[in-house]
């Protein structure tokens, strides 16, 4: 038996260490000292003891098995299982079949999950109307503060007011998948691949949109991610699901500025306001609506952060701030009664995580735990790889970058 630090590049919210069994296996520890983060850590521990041995059979991957929690000082700690396997930041997944496209089957699989896993365990689920009714709202906060640029209200309240938008079937989802929450292998003949899937705290029943919108910083894998999903999905087609995913990530600035406004933190209120001008400065005329060309795409406002200054958005663990949301803190006093009795969750069930940079150190950890991840499931629908051939070809060329990251992960790796 032993113990070790995980060392990471995370942003700390967490103390957390790994713990070496007689047999073996490798359990993360980790601890939250604040009411955010020990809520956190409570939504967790509800999610993995839902997945039941039946809803994990259904699942192609591995999800975290659930041990147990305790009290250490003043914190609450949670213990899981140690997953295996190699992370990627958004913008750095590669386009083509392997990483992108298990990405993709990946995100479907958990959104074929039955209501009933969500049900059971009495967690949060929303139907299109409420979904919609709490981004409304989101957006009206925003604006009430007077940071938020004419142009990006019009161009959400018009997306919100449309029907068509708001016509989806309420899936089971994590509440805002970051690239982050994958774990990886690399097989010789298929090329990267999901082994394992994270961040299982916003588990709940609503918008498959909300696990989508990491793409809009993942632009060269997009197109495959989202055409995976919908190959691998029993679900009915949703024509705007690109569309909300797109508004969805947009929306965690709003977010992250009412967060600081609801604290009277002007420091995080300037830093909100300037990601929205940025936002808005990067909207081309046509593009003020969100919906205008939705047969032909529509650009997503986040393309515009490329002007962000770098000192401006520098450091900012957008997604992981914001993780403080509960919805009833966007609602009037006569319709929050309504959310009275159900777990504490944040929006990010609502709006998705932005900032795929910001992930805690336990789940960076796990990142440097093994260079040999074990496949525990067979998937025969992904195409084979095979390097040698059609060496000219660019989804080859999208599985040597996919190989070449996975050996610069290995590298890079530490104890």
């Amino acid at each position: 038996m032993g113990a070790r630090s995980l060392t990471a590049d995370g942003d700390g919210r967490f103390d957390s260490a790994v713990a070496t069994l007689a047999d073996g296996r490798e359990l993360a520890i980790r601890v939250g000292d604040d009411d955010e983060t020990s809520r956190e850590l409570a939504a967790e521990a509800l999610a993995l003891r839902a997945m039941t041995a039946g809803a994990r059979a259904m699942l192609p991957f591995r999800v975290p098995e659930y041990v147990g929690e305790t009290r250490i000082a003043d914190g609450r700690a949670l213990v899981a299982e140690l997953l295996p396997g190699f992370q990627i930041e958004a913008g750095d997944v590669p386009q083509g079949r392997g990483a992108a496209t298990s990405m993709g089957a990946t995100i479907a699989a958990v959104h074929s999950l039955p209501a009933s896993v969500v049900r059971s365990a009495g967690l949060t689920a929303r139907s299109a109307e409420e979904v919609r009714s709490e981004i409304r709202q989101l957006v009206d906060r925003a604006a009430s503060t007077g940071r938020v640029p004419a142009r990006l209200t019009v161009r959400w309240r018009e997306a919100v007011e449309d029907d068509d938008l708001w016509r989806f079937e309420s899936a089971v989802t994590l509440g805002g998948v970051k690239s982050t929450s994958f774990l990886f292998d690399d097989d010789p003949e298929r090329g990267p691949f999901v082994t394992g899937l994270l961040d299982w705290h916003g588990l709940s029943l609503g918008d498959p949109a909300v696990d989508l919108a990491w793409l809009s910083s993942a632009p060269d894998a997009a197109a495959d991610v989202h055409a995976a999903y919908a190959e691998a999905s029993d679900r009915s087609p949703d024509s705007a699901l690109a569309v909300r995913a797109r508004m969805v990530a947009e929306l965690e600035f709003a977010r992250w500025l009412v967060h600081g406004d609801l604290l009277r933190r002007s420091d995080i209120v300037d830093d909100a306001a300037t990601l929205l001008e940025s936002l808005a400065q990067g909207l081309r005329e046509n593009d003020l609506s969100v919906i205008a060309a939705r047969g032909e795409g529509v650009d997503s406002a986040l393309d515009a952060l490329d002007s962000v200054p770098a000192t401006t958005a520098a450091g900012t663990a957008i997604s992981m701030e914001t993780d403080a949301f509960n919805p009833a803190d966007l609602m009037p006093e006569e319709v929050e009664d309504a959310y009275v009795g159900e777990p504490t969750q944040d929006l990010s069930d609502v709006t998705g995580a932005w900032d795929d940079g910001a992930h805690d150190a336990t789940h960076s950890g796990e990142r440097a735990a093994s260079a040999h991840a074990t496949p525990t499931a067979e998937r025969p629908d992904r195409p084979a790889y095979d390097d040698s051939s059609d060496e000219g070809d660019p989804a080859d060329e999208a599985q040597r970058a996919a190989r070449a990251a996975l050996q610069r992960w290995t590298n890079s790796s530490s104890e």
